[in-house]
């Protein structure tokens, strides 16, 4: 590879991780305030967790398509199937 196809890819990956954590600061200053503004208003009552999970659903969501699950469908799986999957093409296209 090239430097710059490296560095595209570098790149590229710094975004997502840089989504990635924005996406938590803000997961964790909104879900903060309306905690705050549940306990202060109607502290009898609690629904802050309603927006906690669906938002975390998200979330994990989120973590899962840029980090992915080491060795299940991660980065380096869908590396290794594109390869896998181009060597068998190439198989094919040879001739006996």
């Amino acid at each position: 590879m090239e430097n710059n196809e490296l560095y595209q890819k570098a790149k590229e990956r710094v975004g997502e991780l840089k989504g990635f954590y924005t996406h938590l600061t803000i997961f964790i200053v909104i879900n903060l305030v309306l905690f705050l503004i549940n306990y202060f208003s109607m502290p009898e009552q609690l629904w802050f967790y309603w927006p906690l999970l669906g938002w975390g659903i998200g979330l994990v969501s989120h973590a899962f398509s840029v980090f992915g699950i080491k060795g299940f469908l991660g980065r380096d799986w869908e590396d290794k199937k594109i390869k896998k999957l181009m060597e068998k093409e190439q198989r094919k296209q040879k001739p006996e």
